[in-house]
């Protein structure tokens, strides 16, 4: 463990070590083994560090088979021997941020309502932990939040030590290691004793906040949504952003945006119940005028081609016409780009499967549908013409019903 600077010091962000191995994995993906590193590898649920060795560009940081690979762009010609690397230290304070405050917060969790955090993963927008309990409430959410703050707030130290097996005993641990030896804690004094191998800052202070966003059951388990420092100032600022612009969009106050909002959601409500009330009108119109035109030649059997209409706009226009004619089959096609809908009908006098005629023209436009024998649908592409499908139809309706 002494090789690894990152378990020495979090701060750390420029280094000089020496190259002891360069290779390349099985998926042809360059690395370096150095003799001591400042670089964090992926563990823990906190993700790598990147940065510079030399002037190559740290893409990766894993530990395998006991070894820090530190995956590079290119590869070092053999004549370098000593590497200065340097930790991108944005994206490292940001992690030690958010892992101290994923320590603090789910300390308040377990010391509050002895919940316990089974589950942690670091994210580049927000941070996850599963709580082990089925159910939250609002106001222990508030509770917890208000706790993890105030222990930010009084800026106490975050300590790391090492400490064998044996002194485990010693500790108030928040949770039980997963290793057996080299064990390195960390520390928040009569808070949180906590095993840990990632990097956080000298002082919860330095975690600056901690905001919960939100929170969801998760196969008996809660799994709440929050961020801590300088994250919680690009949600502030980014929410800020959106805010503005709805205010303006409404033309209202950010306190009177939610019922500006809901007037908006109900009217539209009533504009759509509006808008299908008159599509409903209008197909009952078009079936009317297909009973009409059905009157003057009385061949059992109405079809039309019609243009973008979805397959329920055909089903219920089949279905208005045969609930009022026993004695006929309907086809109905639709052309919607390069793909035509079709639906077939019959009406209660009429002795033919619809399903089985259905699947026996589908063929013509490479199609698939389904149905029973009163109604079937499908829909495929628009190879022949709707007109030409509607031919072929007719002819096989005709030889089936004898006319």
């Amino acid at each position: 463990m002494e090789n690894k600077l990152y378990y020495k010091d979090s701060y750390i962000q420029t280094f000089t070590t020496i190259l002891k191995k360069q290779d390349m994995d099985e998926a042809g993906l360059w690395y370096v083994v150095l003799d001591e590193t400042a670089f964090y590898p992926t563990g823990g649920g906190q993700p790598f560090d990147i940065g510079f060795l030399n002037d190559k560009s740290v893409e990766n940081v894993e530990e395998i088979d006991g070894e820090i690979r530190h995956y590079i762009n290119e590869p070092f010609p053999d004549s370098i021997d000593t590497i200065i690397g340097q930790v991108d230290w944005e994206r490292r304070f940001d992690h030690m941020q958010q892992h101290c405050g994923q320590h603090i917060l789910s300390a308040a969790f377990e010391e509050i309502f002895e919940f316990e955090t089974v589950g942690f993963h670091l994210g580049q927008e927000v941070l996850t932990i599963d709580l082990e309990v089925e159910d939250l409430t609002a106001q222990q959410v508030a509770e917890a939040e208000k706790r993890a703050n105030q222990i930010i707030i009084e800026n106490r130290p975050v300590q790391t030590k090492w400490i064998s097996i044996e002194e485990l005993s010693q500790y108030p641990l928040r949770k039980q290691p997963s290793v057996t030896e080299n064990i390195r804690l960390v520390i928040i004094p009569e808070f949180d004793y906590n095993g840990c191998g990632g990097t956080h800052p000298n002082t919860t202070g330095q975690v600056g906040a901690i905001k919960i966003l939100d929170w969801e059951r998760q196969r008996k388990k809660v799994r709440l949504q929050f961020v801590c420092g300088n994250r919680v100032l690009k949600q502030l600022h980014d929410k800020q952003q959106i805010i503005l612009q709805l205010t303006k969009m409404l033309n209202a106050p950010e306190q009177g945006m939610v019922d500006s909002l809901t007037r908006i959601i109900e009217t539209a409500k009533n504009s759509d119940k509006e808008l299908v009330d008159l599509k409903q009108s209008l197909l009952q119109y078009e079936a009317k005028e297909m009973i009409v035109e059905y009157s003057k030649n009385n061949n059992h059997i109405i079809s039309k081609v019609l243009n973008n209409r979805t397959i329920k706009e055909l089903q219920s226009l089949a279905r208005m016409i045969t609930n009022q004619l026993e004695n006929v089959v309907v086809m109905l096609v639709s052309k919607n780009e390069k793909q035509l809908q079709v639906v077939m009908a019959r009406g209660a006098s009429i002795n033919l499967n619809m399903k089985n005629i259905l699947v026996e023209l589908l063929p013509l436009i490479n199609g698939r549908g389904g149905g029973n024998d009163t109604l079937a649908q499908g829909g495929g592409e628009a190879i022949v013409s709707g007109e030409n499908w509607l031919e072929r139809g007719n002819a096989i309706l005709t030889e089936k019903m004898h006319i």
